[in-house]
């Protein structure tokens, strides 16, 4: 459930872009939808599937070029096809950034749509993600799922990349991952995004190549960082307890409307040092959906928070098997 199809993006339903031969009726206004490339038959193993006359992605690609108005198009996905196991996606986002010029409308993009049945989150190989947003200086919203630094990439240098830059438009980042790299945090916080208002960093799990640390994250959490942020995940992360301890004291909260820190290992521990910590009060959201809380702190955490208005989510409550530990909800 953690990895759906989108189904939504930017406030715009997501459509599939059709396979030839198929949706022989009109399509949508360019404008009103998310549009969703992929191959045809698309298979994790495949890069490039042939399974369909010109249903390959780079056939998808280039119908879609031709058929849309490019002018007109608000927000793009990118699923399979694009992306998948067998290296990084530089031929994608090549044919991406070289229609920049035609896709002058263009608010929101999200890279890697694909599904455990399509495949796992630590196969999806992502490459340098720096030249998409330096190509489109007027994007609002970029989401990406996956990294794989080792895990299933063998060519050097793949692996989800970011060069420190400024981007004066971008609102929302989000960084799915079942292991994040500490130089992509690094790179983000180092970044001057005077817009940001959303970011969602989903740390993931050592084994799956998580290196970042608090240290990585402590220019955002100082508040030195990104002046319009407003909401902030830190997210399915084995440290969730110490990323919920150091929360508790970090300067940014003061100014966040939210705060997510589910899909991990957030344990009492970690919901105690919270509490414990700064006034949470002020927060109109905290989602701590998905967690290994035991149900007195459940009750605490809304006792204190419910009562001024904060609409806490406190689903998918996970207990600990014998002989098991606590996981994160995606590494695999």
């Amino acid at each position: 459930m953690y990895m759906d199809h989108l189904t939504a993006l930017h406030g715009l339903p997501v459509h599939q872009f059709p396979a030839p031969g198929e949706g022989d009726g009109p399509m949508p206004a360019a404008e009103d939808v998310a549009w969703r490339i992929c191959s045809a038959d698309y298979e994790a193993s495949e890069i490039w599937s042939e399974a369909v006359p010109d249903g390959t992605y780079e056939g998808q690609w280039d119908r879609f070029l031709k058929t849309v108005d490019l002018a007109r198009v608000q927000a793009l996905v990118l699923g399979g096809g694009a992306y998948s196991s067998e290296g990084p996606p530089d031929r994608a986002v090549s044919e991406l950034i070289a229609a920049a010029d035609r896709l002058t409308g263009l608010k929101a993009l999200y890279l890697a749509d694909l599904t455990p049945e399509e495949s796992e989150m630590s196969w999806i190989v992502q490459g340098d993600v720096t030249p998409i947003l330096n190509a489109f200086p007027r994007l609002r919203e970029l989401g990406v799922r996956g990294s794989t630094v080792g895990m299933a990439a063998d060519e050097e240098g793949s692996g989800l990349r970011l060069t420190p830059l400024r981007h004066e438009h971008l609102r929302i980042l989000r960084l799915e991952n079942g292991g994040l790299p500490g130089e992509v945090a690094r790179a983000v916080a180092a970044s001057d995004l005077p817009a940001l208002e959303h970011l969602d960093l989903w740390l993931g799990e050592e084994f799956y190549g998580c290196t970042t640390t608090l240290a990585d994250l402590s220019p955002i959490l100082d508040g030195d960082r990104l002046p319009a942020l407003r909401r902030l995940g830190l997210q399915n992360s084995y440290m969730q307890d110490e990323i919920a301890a150091a929360v508790a004291g970090a300067p940014v909260v003061a100014r966040l409307t939210a705060l997510h820190l589910g899909l991990g290992t957030l344990s009492d521990t970690g919901a105690t040092a919270l509490l414990g910590g700064q006034p949470l009060t002020h927060l109109k959201e905290l989602d701590l959906h998905r967690h290994y809380l035991s149900e007195p702190m459940m009750q605490r955490i809304r006792g204190a928070l419910e009562p001024a208005g904060v609409v806490v989510n406190l689903d998918e409550r996970e207990e600990i098997g014998e002989g098991s530990g606590r996981y994160v909800a995606v590494g695999e």
